[in-house]
């Protein structure tokens, strides 16, 4: 009688749709400490408008809703709206504080280009690998 030992490989970990720089993981963390526990985190999505073709949204996120990605990175949790997985894939979220103010930006690969006020941009699907 012989016996086949079968290996189970592990799993690698699976790429995450989005990354915080540590300026945005600590910037989102500010605001859901002063949110007194109603949010769960930030939701991130594209819409089409803008004079580009598309523009991010980001709006507060109370539970997560069907169908989204939920990216937990450094302590914050980043729900993504399923219709825009395709267009984040391999994006970097910053906070930057400026002159005259700060602002959440996205340094997206799969931005071909924007418009010139910097609010709408244009985005094409991820490449399949």
């Amino acid at each position: 009688m012989s016996t086949t030992a079968t290996q189970t490989k592990p799993r690698r970990e699976r790429p995450k749709a989005i990354k915080l720089s540590e300026a945005a993981a600590a910037r989102i963390r500010d605001i859901m400490a002063n949110a007194e526990g109603k949010y769960q985190g930030v939701r991130v999505g594209v819409t089409n408008g803008g004079c580009a073709g598309m523009s991010y949204t980001m709006d507060y996120a109370e539970a997560p809703q069907a169908f989204e990605e939920v990216v937990e990175d450094q302590g914050v949790k980043v729900f993504i709206d399923p219709k825009a997985i395709m267009f984040l894939i391999g994006t970097e979220m910053d906070f930057v504080r400026e002159k005259l103010g700060s602002r959440f930006v996205f340094n997206n690969p799969n931005q071909t280009a924007a418009c010139g006020c910097g609010e709408s941009v244009t985005l094409k699907p991820a490449a399949a690998d």
